[in-house]
């Protein structure tokens, strides 16, 4: 799949979300336009709009960076609304308070990865390139997306408390987990993998090799003279972890 993971971030694409209807709460519309895909986009809002899905996700995009870099507590509403050039108070309308914000950028991040792993027709690949291609994909989109390695690491810190309340944030992964299944269940059936693995230990395992690579680059970087962020170090981690799954699961 080599490429897969490469074009990822060009599948990241806008999709404009019409506005709920008028009696539905600026909460609802908010949740709506994210639950349908509206994640942060790459251009800051520039100000004022009269689209409630571009202001959503103008804030959503200047959020993560904020809550990423800060954390729940350390983050800034007036910070927020300053760089979208909108008002705390717009803030709230849309997401009821700080923590509904946090939340909101923490189901958009998930969402925005998820999307993309289903893009990569999975199905439609003998199950060791298929596995192989998603290995590759999770390994560059973490690479590529320090800022949902710094959110996920908050949220620990958190214990979850925030992530549990989410009404989506399991639907989401079903999808993940169900599509590891199918192809491992195929590559055990054509005798390509072994039998007996539990494909949520598989995409444990997946996820585990490819956030630690970019969560402890400073720390290992600096242990190892810089060895963590060179290009030819990640490549060749990249390279590692793909075949350390593969060897796992193969027979």
């Amino acid at each position: 799949m080599g490429g897969s993971g490469h074009q990822a971030g060009a599948l990241y694409t806008r999709r404009m979300v019409k506005p709920a209807p008028s009696k539905a709460s600026p909460q609802a519309v908010a949740k709506r336009a994210v639950a349908k895909g509206k994640t942060p986009g790459k251009t800051p809002a520039s100000g004022r709009t009269n689209d409630p899905a571009r202001t959503m996700a103008g804030i959503l995009e200047v959020a993560t960076t904020e809550f990423a870099n800060k954390g729940l507590s350390g983050a800034r509403i007036d910070a927020i609304a300053e760089a979208t050039r909108t008002s705390k108070r717009m803030i709230y309308y849309y997401f009821g308070n700080k923590e509904g914000l946090y939340l909101a950028v923490l189901e958009a991040s998930y969402r925005a990865m998820r999307q993309i792993e289903s893009e990569l027709h999975l199905q439609d690949l003998e199950p060791e390139q298929a596995l192989r291609a998603l290995v590759e994909f999770t390994f560059d989109h973490h690479s590529g997306n320090e800022d949902y390695i710094r959110l996920v690491m908050n949220e620990n810190m958190e214990r979850g408390t925030y992530l549990a309340q989410s009404k989506t944030i399991r639907e989401l992964n079903v999808p993940a987990i169900h599509a590891i299944h199918k192809l491992y269940e195929r590559g055990v059936n054509q005798g390509v993998f072994r039998a007996g693995l539990d494909p949520v230990d598989i995409h444990a395992s997946i996820s585990a090799l490819s956030f630690f690579n970019v969560s402890n680059q400073y720390t290992f970087g600096l242990i190892f003279k810089g060895r963590g962020n060179r290009a030819d170090a990640i490549a060749l981690r990249r390279a590692s972890i793909t075949d350390m799954v593969v060897r796992f699961v193969k027979k």
